[in-house]
């Protein structure tokens, strides 16, 4: 049944897509974060359809009147560069026929990232890709939270199959950058039980992000929720929901989770976190050792001994042998694209961060513009426990992230147009600059 409806779902919503390409946008955001079609074991599990949406959106966009530009950013333009990095790093791979398949799937997910850009105009367009990104891993914040009740946490939460957010850890880090913007729609909702739902979802994805027994992810929400308080208009329910509901959380989790959780301060003993620093000391290694890095899918065994022999013996002797993954978004990209890629990596963190910085201080003074204030502060908590929790979970290139960088950019466009719609009508002030945006933005990049 599940494969049935998930089927008759995307086929049902095809015929929108060809009439409204922003609409195509929406179906593969539920497609890619949710993977409904992953939770059935039928025929539906393997079938492409994001491939088919994607298609769809392409040739709607093709003969749609929509704008068909990207705005020129810092963080467009520092994405694109990147993006051309990764390019130059996989044709020089050490392993170019597994780093052109991975390849392939990052340029896949850009692709959906620019076409966002050039169809997310609109306020409500924008709102309403944030709700498809809220319910789709809101979801598996909902069931993971009532799996660790039910179970008294004994067991790990882990992400739907197939997806990026399978592991747990990875789950963990989704989650934690989507309870900001649980957060936000809280605060835009009229209605007493969206509120409601919203509320009691933020708590069953914390006891989620707990129930995943990891460790980056603990600290990734003790980051988030520190810099929530200080970014949220509403501190004061805020701080009784935190003070309320961390403590308790934590003291239902089984002592094995507490004992699990202790291992951040004798990370020394611990041969799986010793597994992640001499998978961090390859990355250094192989990346001092070809200028472009490894490329995709790098981290193996025989690149460990011809790269980082060194590293090698640590590893048998501190980590029980245990060949890892990067387990770090930096240090992933680090050993894939090279010191010129982890540079370019963080300009777009740094960026972002300006961005939103900017979003919050032109928005602050309009009422108009009060939600926008608020997602861009609400998306710069998510980057923070991106920033955290990154540090040791490979997520550098998720979708999340990105849809959030696109976010910021499409913010920026509202709050500019506003303010030289006032500037117009002598209200406030503009700088040239800004007015320079908004004529492009009204006559196109």
């Amino acid at each position: 049944m599940r494969d049935i409806a998930v089927t008759l779902i995307v086929f049902g919503v095809l015929p929108y897509i060809l009439m409204r390409p922003h609409i195509g946008v929406y179906a593969w955001s539920w497609i890619g974060y949710m993977a409904p079609h992953r939770l059935g074991w039928g025929f539906a599990a393997n079938l492409p359809f994001a491939a088919l949406i994607g298609a769809a959106t392409l040739v709607a966009l093709l003969f749609s009147k929509e704008p068909k530009r990207i705005p020129l950013t810092p963080i467009t333009v520092t994405l694109i560069v990147f993006l051309v990095w990764m390019v130059i790093t996989t044709i020089f791979a050490i392993h170019p026929d597994e780093a052109m398949a991975k390849l392939s799937k990052v340029l896949k997910i850009q692709l959906m990232i620019f076409l966002t850009l050039m169809l997310f105009n609109h306020r409500e367009r924008i709102h309403g890709l944030v709700w498809v990104i809220v319910i789709s891993l809101g979801f598996y914040g909902v069931k993971g939270g009532i799996f660790t009740l039910l179970t008294g946490g004994q067991f790990h939460v882990v992400g739907p199959p197939g997806s990026f957010i399978v592991g747990n850890t990875s789950l963990a880090l989704a989650l934690v950058m989507v309870v900001p913007l649980m957060w936000y729609l809280y605060t835009q909702a009229d209605n007493k039980w969206v509120k409601r739902g919203l509320i009691a979802a933020m708590g069953f994805s914390a006891l989620s992000i707990l129930g995943s027994y990891s460790r980056g992810g603990l600290l990734a929400i003790a980051a988030m929720g520190a810099f929530m308080l200080l970014k949220s208009k509403k501190r004061g329910l805020m701080i009784v929901v935190l003070v309320l509901s961390i403590p308790v959380a934590i003291a239902f989790m089984p002592e094995r989770w507490t004992a699990r959780m202790q291992t951040v301060q004798t990370y020394e003993e611990d041969a799986s976190a010793m597994g992640r620093i001499t998978a961090w000391l390859f990355a250094i290694e192989m990346a001092k050792g070809r200028f472009l890095g490894g490329g995709f899918e790098s981290f193996t065994p025989a690149n460990y001994h011809l790269y980082a022999p060194e590293v090698v013996e640590m590893l048998m002797e501190k980590a029980a042998g245990r060949y890892q993954g990067a387990h770090s978004s930096y240090f992933s990209v680090l050993g894939e694209h090279g010191f010129v890629g982890l540079f370019l990596f963080l300009t777009l963190g740094f960026v972002s961060w300006r961005t939103a910085s900017w979003i919050t201080k032109y928005a602050a003074d309009s009422d108009s513009l009060a939600w926008a204030k608020e997602l861009a502060g609400m998306i710069q908590v998510s980057l923070v426990g991106f920033a955290v929790g990154g540090a040791f979970l490979s997520l550098a290139y998720f979708d999340l992230l990105y849809h959030l960088m696109a976010l910021l950019v499409l913010l920026k466009l509202q709050v500019v147009q506003s303010l030289a719609a006032g500037n117009a009508n002598g209200q406030s002030p503009l700088s040239q600059d800004n007015r320079k945006i908004s004529m492009q933005r009204r006559g196109g990049y």
